[in-house]
């Protein structure tokens, strides 16, 4: 009789662990980080390759940077800080 209250226990226990990890999404969480840009101060002309891009923005102290808009600016990208 007390094993069979154990074995039910554990067993309730693993159905309850289960059903509130299926509505996290999985047993981790990861938090994805906002990214903030800001326009290049020194790249010149059209952007056209996003590596050019972020070679500049290393320069001036981003970890990278990327080509977008209508007239092909190249903004740099970080991690948002609060």
């Amino acid at each position: 009789m007390e094993a069979s209250r154990k074995l039910l226990s554990a067993a309730l226990f693993l159905v309850l662990l289960l059903a509130a990890t299926g509505e996290m999404g999985g047993p981790v969480a990861v938090a994805e980080a906002r990214r903030c840009e800001s326009p290049s101060h020194r790249f010149r002309g059209p952007c056209v390759r996003g590596h050019n891009c972020a070679n500049v923005c290393r320069t001036e102290g981003f970890p990278g940077g990327n080509c977008r808009g209508l007239r092909r600016r190249c903004f740099c990208t970080t991690h948002c800080r609060y």
